[in-house]
């Protein structure tokens, strides 16, 4: 019966303490606490909010003959007072909903007076990137810029040209790539099925070990050597600026078009 008085409203030790009581009838604190498994010091503050609750009460009980000091005694009441605190646990819910329907709209305004804030989420491991490619494709882009190593990307997601290309055709999402590969310039022999546009820089001249994508207002990078994890970042002011530097890179990769 422990989790259904948590469920109700009572800690744990306040439904250990009253569960005990409920045994005992009536006892000191000190062998509430025993038969409760609270320390003596803990019992106390629980025997006090029961109090407050309507739970327990308390009375003084003489010692025997020759000694003048009074013990405090505690006892559990009729548990269908329970009842009275599931309502006033409904209650109080109704009035924080009430009371955040009533801010709402201004702390709305608040967080939008700020700006836009970047949200940023972190992928782990492969099929964290497989997430992120999952996102993107429900994502409603229309055009996606990337920088890309087509090898680590082939050696990652040895099924990539055939179950992640078809869907991205399927959505009718045209691309822009900039790519190394050691086989050379090797894309734009599918391109047109792809619907993309793809430009090779040779991967001496630039290393490139990560993916990078720009859609919407997000950016997508994935590390594809080593520990493998990815970072989304959403955020327009970002998105934009990436896109510049993809279009100045793009430009810069012309003279690579016939290696």
């Amino acid at each position: 019966m422990l989790d259904e008085l948590k469920k109700i409203g009572l800690s744990e030790n306040e439904a250990r303490v009253y569960l005990a009581l409920l045994e005992l009838g009536s006892e000191t604190a000190q062998e509430i606490a025993k038969k409760a498994g609270v320390k003596r010091a803990t019992t106390y503050v629980q025997l006090d909010a029961l109090m407050k609750m309507g739970l327990v009460t308390s009375f003084e009980k003489g010692l025997p003959a020759g000694k003048a000091k009074k013990k405090s005694y505690f006892r559990a009441e009729d548990p269908e007072h329970l009842i009275k605190i599931a309502e006033r646990e409904k209650k109080v819910a109704r009035e924080r909903e009430s009371a955040l329907e009533e801010i709402l709209p201004g702390l709305g305004k608040l967080y939008l007076s700020a700006g836009e804030r970047p949200r940023v989420r972190f992928f782990d491991g492969v099929e964290g990137l497989k997430t992120m490619q999952a996102e993107f494709l429900k994502s409603g882009a229309e055009l996606v810029e990337s920088f890309s190593s087509a090898d680590d990307v082939a050696k990652i997601f040895p099924k990539f040209g055939e179950e992640y290309e078809p869907q991205k055709i399927k959505r009718k999402i045209q691309s822009k790539v900039i790519y190394t590969s050691a086989n050379g310039s090797f894309l734009k022999e599918v391109d047109m099925i792809a619907l993309r546009e793809s430009r090779y820089i040779p991967p001496d001249e630039f290393p490139v070990s990560c993916d990078i994508s720009i859609y919407k207002n997000t950016v997508s990078i994935s590390v594809l050597r080593g520990k493998i994890f990815g970072i989304l970042v959403e955020g327009e002011e970002i998105a934009k600026s990436m896109r510049s530097f993809f279009k100045l890179a793009w430009e810069a990769a012309e003279k690579y078009k016939k290696i």
